[in-house]
């Protein structure tokens, strides 16, 4: 590896153990063998370099979780209410190796107000996200219905931060699979005259 490569992992590193605001220059610097100007030719900034290894750690998680929630040696069931709960207990089982990650993701949210570099390097990202997210719990094909693939997957995304906000508030009352999907079908079946 040359020093851009060195200096992503040891940015990436430094974002899971200490987060955004807490990495400075040498922390990076000690993390990947390199120099501080090392980061400046490279990257231009230490923001820019944080950046985009953030955009790469969560693009590694999601190479990571998203061929987990397809089909394995156990085919997921025909019914839509099965399979929710049979992927969502996958996603929630997965928290634990993944807690750094939405540590981190949650930080990212807090800075998006004043970090306007950062929510501009997000945007695209998400968006493909979202696609990614559709294909990997609905088994969607986003090239084939951009627009049910775009909707799913924002729901899908609403939905994961939520459940992961849970997690990590009290993993002991947070929704478990049966919980999402039992309050999934009370929403899907609550007839208008109920709500009257």
């Amino acid at each position: 590896m040359g020093h851009r490569e060195d200096l992503l992992e040891g940015a990436k590193q430094c974002l899971l153990d200490k987060g955004y605001a807490r990495t400075t220059a040498r922390d990076i610097v000690a993390a990947s063998g390199t120099n501080l100007a090392s980061i400046g030719y490279h990257y231009g900034s230490k923001e820019a370099l944080l950046n985009q290894a953030f955009l790469a750690l969560t693009e590694e998680w999601g190479n990571a979780v998203g061929p987990a929630l397809q089909e394995d040696a156990e085919p997921l069931p025909a019914d839509p209410y099965a399979r929710f709960e049979a992927v969502w207990g996958k996603v929630i089982d997965s928290f634990e190796v993944s807690r750094k990650v939405w540590k981190l993701q949650l930080e990212v949210v807090t800075r998006l107000e004043t970090d306007e570099a950062l929510r501009e390097v997000i945007k695209g990202p998400q968006e493909e996200g979202r696609s990614g997210l559709a294909e990997a719990f609905l088994g969607m094909d986003a090239t084939a219905d951009p627009e049910k693939a775009r909707v799913a997957g924002m729901l899908t995304q609403a939905l994961m931060a939520g459940v992961m906000i849970q997690q990590m508030t009290d993993p002991e009352t947070a929704p478990t699979a049966k919980d999402l999907t039992d309050g999934l079908r009370v929403f899907m079946e609550r007839g208008p005259e109920e709500g009257a």
